[in-house]
């Protein structure tokens, strides 16, 4: 066989290799992972009608963490009540507060995320310390001051715009997304728009009163001489918007130190040392800050173990999970509660306002939860999509160094046989 007649056969040879070897099994390969994707999206439709409980339990997760969370500020209300009319003083109580909280989270903290937790720099602790301010010392210091000259029933109503506060911010910083064009988007403004209203509703229109109720264990009358209502508005009203930035901070923060449980114990540890320099300055009597052994230490320990430990380490998870406007919505539920119970447990009068407020502010939340439900379950299949296009571009760059040294085998065996 001549030189010339061994090259063409060498080419033919090398022509049919890369034909059956490239390009029928790399179609063959895209066709087969498209018709596996049909029957398991196909599976996938078929069993959708079958809805398993623990499927349901993840899906309603959050909700269900955060209506716990709102019942454990409920019981705070009464208890620290408690204790303030026992002459504690409301700032030293924060900074107590937020020592059981930092000491009770460290350990979870240290032994659990030991390996997750991110080293921290001089920016990131500053961000912690600007994020305890907001959330810790500052907001909470105010809120207490605030109720030294207005009452008790005005601070909570004002304290519902929270979340209308934290999703008009959301959106300007562009982290809640919006579409006034689709219904679930029109849902989620309507919402916010009438919860805001139930708590204009609620602070702004009494109504006739309701009877207390007979069985209440007591009856309390509040007699209080309240000193400056416009001093007590200003500062409810900065307290909000500090309590706003705070949950939009949080979800930011999260991004560069994941941690949680870490996060939690350094908001407690640095929140309670700005708790008590802010204390030892408007305090100066070293009597206000012994405790006894009553409602005092009790109401510490348990606003400390629940409400700054447990809770603003499910708040940190519910935020990185569904966002911060997500958890500021659950927050009228603890003032409806609160009026709740006070009328059946302590025969406090109720007001038709209250009562119509607190319905409106409820049927805002449900919108703005369906409105977010609906998003997420459109940003799901895009993102299935995204990926599916993803793995069937893979095989391409896989398949095709493959391909060539199967043809370079072939051609060496070919020369040889050749040769031979």
């Amino acid at each position: 066989m001549s030189w010339s007649s061994r090259n063409l056969t060498k080419n033919m040879i090398l022509s049919t290799c890369r034909h059956n070897q490239n390009r029928i099994p790399f179609n063959a390969l895209i066709i087969n992972r498209q018709r596996v994707a049909k029957k398991y999206v196909a599976e996938d439709q078929a069993m959708a009608p079958v809805v398993c409980p623990y499927m349901v339990y993840m899906r309603f997760k959050p909700h269900l963490l955060m209506v716990l969370i709102q019942i454990g500020y409920t019981f705070l209300y009464f208890i620290t009540a408690a204790s303030f009319d026992h002459g504690m003083n409301p700032h030293v109580f924060v900074t107590y507060r937020h020592i059981v909280g930092g000491l009770v989270m460290f350990p979870f903290a240290y032994f659990l995320e030991r390996k997750v937790r991110p080293k921290l720099t001089l920016a990131l602790f500053l961000e912690i310390f600007v994020l305890s301010l907001l959330g810790v010392s500052l907001t909470l210091n105010i809120y207490f001051a605030s109720l030294k000259y207005t009452s008790p029933t005005f601070v909570t109503s004002i304290a519902n715009t929270i979340p209308s506060l934290t999703f008009l911010i959301a959106v300007i910083l562009r982290l809640e997304a919006v579409d006034v064009m689709s219904p679930h988007g029109i849902a989620k403004v309507f919402g916010t728009l009438l919860s805001l209203a139930g708590v204009m509703t609620m602070t702004l229109y009494r109504g006739p009163t309701v009877q207390s109720f007979p069985g209440a264990s007591v009856h309390i009358r509040s007699d209080s001489v309240h000193k400056n209502w416009t001093k007590g508005s200003i500062l409810i009203v900065a307290s909000c918007i500090s309590w706003s930035i705070w949950f939009i901070m949080q979800g930011i923060t999260l991004k560069k130190y994941p941690a949680q449980l870490s996060l939690t114990t350094w908001i407690n540890c640095v929140g309670a040392a700005q708790s008590a320099v802010f204390t030892v300055i408007i305090e100066h009597k070293q009597a206000a800050w012994s405790i006894s052994y009553n409602n005092e230490f009790w109401s510490i320990l348990y606003a400390g173990i629940v409400c700054s430990g447990i809770a603003i380490f499910v708040q940190l998870w519910c935020i990185k999970q569904k966002g911060p406007v997500f958890v500021t919505m659950f927050s009228p539920l603890a003032t409806s509660l609160v009026a709740v119970m006070a009328y059946f447990i302590l025969g406090e009068t109720l007001h038709v306002g209250r009562i119509l407020g607190a319905v409106i502010i409820i049927i805002g939340l449900y919108l703005v939860l369906w409105g977010k439900d609906i998003d997420e379950n459109h940003s799901r299949p895009q993102d299935q999509a995204i990926l599916t296009s993803d793995e069937l571009k893979k095989p391409k760059i896989q398949m095709e160094p493959l391909a060539e040294s199967q043809v370079l085998e072939t051609d060496l065996e070919k020369k040889g046989a050749i040769v031979g």
